[in-house]
């Protein structure tokens, strides 16, 4: 067709994570467009959360000045060596307000003049069979469709489309309930009803805290033990801003947290006196706490917050992606690559399946850095261009020197704490070469592939909260003291930094930093003299697959 339009990439939707990947895109001179569905970015946002207050902080006064530091606590802004604009200019809320973000977005794709085609929503996705005349994968295009018939050939995808459907769970009567989507936010509908929530997120807490002055009775459901972010550290996990719900459970103010299954709803009665439809709901709950005595419980109102899903209905059988977790989301490779449709990649929320509820792959302060590392790994693998490295001495004061800077600065390695590493590669020459920012899995099938070099052994960075730190109260001092007695006086379940030596894919050794209460570890004794030791242990050469000698030990303490 002559007059359609080729890209080397297309990006499907222009929320944070496509505004994110249009910029690297754009800065690195790429053949790029982005479609968006609606007549601006951030769409979904302009709908999502329902109550309108974001729960992913913005802390405006920090009392740092180095602007990679104050990307630790500032959860929305996306990157650019501009360092501009930047969410923390745009309110000093702590918790923003959702408009804000939206407008944010709309300010942060003009700056940077990102290719974007507004008002194209795209209907069907295909694949051409075989490699078109020059394709250096031997693969067909892409061909996009669009509501309006207007038609894209594109090299690969990048999309980034978020979760925009809701999640349904196989629940008998599900069609019953009020999607979250969907129900009033207005709480005088709720006077003085019987409600039951089904889901135990931020949605649906969210949702229960708007009803606690109006409702009679409010039922917050869902299987499993609720997990709180607090504890867990997954931001994703229920939010203290949105538990206040919890209160009136545990203080017996009518309200109630039902941990159990949903096996049916039903209308309470098929017809009234006069044979019309009639009101109400019964519901059958599964308790978990007592034996899976089954309860039928009855209701005014029943809402459906279980979350959302991934849009897979566009590609059609030529490109279908393989989806995972309840066909919620694509699965992907180390490099956010669909796992069967090569050159299809994904960016943003949809992400979360490489770190599923342990890190924020699912949130713009965790993707924002995994954009930026897929873009590194494009252009390692089609533009010929190596991922970014600086030389490094590789004498143990000097590894050591690099890594402490880096961990007393980094956001990225904050942010994606345990995800993403910095690398520090040992070349078989005897070099050394520091990498910032590589997401771990990637890392190991990089180095055993051969695309960071002649690698001997290499050492990857890290912040990491300590071994089943989810599984304890941290406001409980008993608990601590037992992990103090049962680790010599140590308990490195706060995030520190962890330094691991690998070699042939084989871990060798790990070095846990020993933890500050301010997250400064820049202590002479405490944390670089036995980072030190411990590479000057390590870095000494070894036959190939071998430990190079005894290690001292390895220090993760309290806060110091």
């Amino acid at each position: 067709m002559s007059g359609e339009q080729r890209v080397d990439y297309l990006v499907v939707g222009a929320g944070p994570a496509g505004l994110q990947a249009a910029y690297f895109l754009e800065r690195a001179g790429r053949d790029y467009l982005v479609v968006e569905s609606g007549q601006a970015p951030g769409t979904f946002f302009t709908r999502f959360p329902r109550h309108r207050t974001l729960i992913s902080i913005n802390k405006v006064h920090t009392g740092w000045d180095d602007p990679e530091l104050r990307l630790r606590t500032d959860w929305n802004s996306l990157l650019s060596e501009e360092g501009s604009p930047l969410f923390t200019s745009v309110t000093p809320r702590y918790f923003p307000a959702a408009d804000d973000l939206v407008g944010y977005l709309a300010d942060f794709a003009a700056a940077h003049r990102l290719r974007i085609r507004y008002n194209t929503r795209i209907t069907r996705i295909s694949r051409e069979a075989g490699g078109r005349p020059g394709s250096d994968s031997g693969r067909g295009d892409f061909l996009t469709e669009d509501e309006r018939g207007g038609t894209l050939r594109a090299r690969r995808i990048i999309m980034a489309t978020g979760v925009s459907r809701p999640y349904i769970p196989p629940i008998e009567g599900a069609e019953l309930a009020e999607p979250y989507s969907e129900v009033s936010v207005d709480p005088a509908e709720f006077t003085g009803r019987r409600v039951l929530i089904i889901g135990r997120g931020n949605s649906a807490f969210e949702t229960a805290d708007n009803l606690v002055e109006t409702a009679a009775v409010i039922h917050v459901a869902g299987p499993g033990t609720l997990r709180l972010a607090w504890q867990t550290h997954f931001v994703g996990h229920l939010r203290a801003v949105n538990n206040n719900f919890l209160d009136t459970y545990q203080l017996k103010s009518q309200n109630a947290l039902l941990d159990g299954e949903i096996l049916w709803i039903r209308r309470a009665s098929e017809s009234d006196e006069k044979g019309e439809a009639g009101g109400g709901y019964r519901v059958a709950v599964k308790f978990q706490r007592v034996a899976e005595v089954v309860k039928e419980i009855p209701y005014d109102r029943v809402i459906l917050a279980t979350g959302f899903r991934f849009d897979a209905s566009v590609f059609d059988e030529s490109c279908r992606p393989e989806l995972t977790i309840k066909d919620r989301f694509p699965a992907q490779t180390d490099a956010w690559e669909s796992v069967n449709v090569p050159d299809l990649h994904f960016a943003g929320t949809i992400t979360q399946v490489r770190d599923f509820k342990k890190s924020t792959s699912g949130f713009i302060h965790g993707f924002r850095y995994g954009v930026r590392a897929l873009h590194r790994i494009l252009e390692q693998r089609h533009e010929g261009r190596p991922w970014p490295r600086r030389e490094l001495e590789p004498r143990p004061q000097a590894v050591a020197d690099a890594v402490i800077a880096r961990v007393n600065r980094s956001s990225a390695l904050w942010q994606l704490f345990a995800f993403m590493a910095d690398a520090v590669v040992l070349l078989a020459d005897g070099t050394a070469r520091y990498h910032e920012e590589v997401p771990v899995d990637h890392l190991h099938r990089a180095v055993h592939e051969g695309e960071f070099g002649a690698v001997d052994r290499y050492l990857t960075v890290t912040l990491e909260y300590g071994a089943d730190h989810d599984k304890v109260n941290p406001f409980d001092v008993s608990v601590s003291r037992v992990a103090q007695s049962d680790t010599g006086g140590l308990d490195g379940r706060y995030l520190h930094p962890v330094v691991r030596l690998f070699q042939g894919g084989k871990p060798l050794a790990e070095h846990h930093i020993t933890e500050n209460l301010e997250n400064e570890w820049d202590g002479e004794e405490v944390h670089r003299d036995p980072l030190v030791r411990f590479l000057e242990s390590r870095l000494a050469a070894a036959p190939a697959g071998q430990p190079a000698g005894p290690a001292p030990e390895d220090a993760s303490a309290s806060p110091s």
